[in-house]
């Protein structure tokens, strides 16, 4: 890319260098976006400007420099503190520019943010996400999102960079939040499912390799099981997606059908068992970790290198 073409493409910041989020902003680099950051770790924001791009002390320095501002941290409050807290991105963002959330949120409270940022002239766009850091990484994200199509027209080319599919739900905040809340009932149920598959296998005997083998080849198999009982069987429970996000997203997903009397009884079993495994302090942990909460299995020990 030459740099008239560079200098045509808008100015992205990306705040929040987490799993996801780092894999986001390399993703625009490497389609090449001149990319701002900031991070609450100033040494992870300066580690990636070193390879191209711009670290920021502070949201609201680094709003004042985007077109679009995309924000990858935990939850709403974190959301609230990156647009609102001294100097937040509230404060930097101009009239025009696209506040872009990819945070799993309340549905309402994404739509209320709309409304909020509408006031100071900020567009904004309801983008939950969902892939995990490796395809965060690859840009091959699947992204839920709504709002405005005058968002959509300057954010475009900047969802494309970061993500493989694209959804657009809607003209107004929250239905890709929605979206979420059920992406994230059957993710959470699907973990705790296949925890106690693996477990029941394990305790009546059958060897964990055997097992997750011929249950990956089967019409039991899910991508969760896939995905996640390969991190038990290696035995480690680094946090790609740590048991207390599902503490936090299930609990979203009761709380949203509360108001709706909606019954979801296998979320709230799995809710229960994320609670356990938190309660156990296992929070921290990968949320495959969740299998930890069966009695009398000899889990898989991590290979001594």
């Amino acid at each position: 890319m030459n740099d008239q073409d560079r200098s045509a493409l808008p100015r992205v910041g990306v705040v929040g260098l987490g799993a996801m989020g780092l894999g986001m902003a390399r993703s625009l680099r490497a389609a090449g976006y001149d990319v701002g950051v900031h991070d609450l770790r100033p040494d992870v924001a300066a580690r990636f400007a070193r390879d191209g791009g711009t670290a920021f002390a502070s949201p609201g320095a680094l709003a004042a420099d985007a077109d679009v501002l995309v924000c990858v941290v935990v939850n709403a409050a974190q959301v609230e503190s990156v647009l609102f807290d001294a100097g937040g991105a509230a404060e930097g963002l101009r009239p025009g520019a696209v506040f872009v959330m990819c945070s799993t949120v309340d549905p309402s409270w994404s739509a209320r943010l709309e409304e909020r940022l509408a006031e100071r002239g900020v567009l904004y766009l309801d983008a939950p996400i969902s892939g995990g850091a490796a395809r965060a990484a690859a840009g091959e994200l699947t992204m839920m999102t709504s709002g405005p199509a005058a968002a959509y027209a300057l954010a475009d080319p900047v969802l494309d960079a970061m993500s493989s599919t694209v959804y657009r739900l809607g003209g107004k905040a929250g239905l890709g939040s929605k979206v979420k809340i059920v992406n994230q009932l059957l993710a959470g149920v699907h973990i705790a499912a296949a925890a106690e598959a693996m477990a029941l296998g394990i305790r009546a005997g059958v060897p964990a390799e055997a097992l997750y083998e011929v249950i990956t080849h089967s019409a039991g198999n899910s991508w969760m099981f896939e995905n996640r009982m390969a991190h038990v069987l290696d035995g480690d429970y680094t946090p790609l997606s740590a048991v207390d996000i599902f503490v936090k997203d299930l609990g979203l997903v009761l709380d949203s059908a509360r108001p709706e009397r909606f019954p979801l009884p296998l979320a709230a079993t799995a809710h229960q068992m994320f609670l356990q495994a938190s309660a156990s302090g296992l929070g921290a942990e990968d949320d495959s970790a969740v299998i930890k909460i069966f009695p009398g299995i000899d889990l898989p020990k991590p290979v001594e290198g």
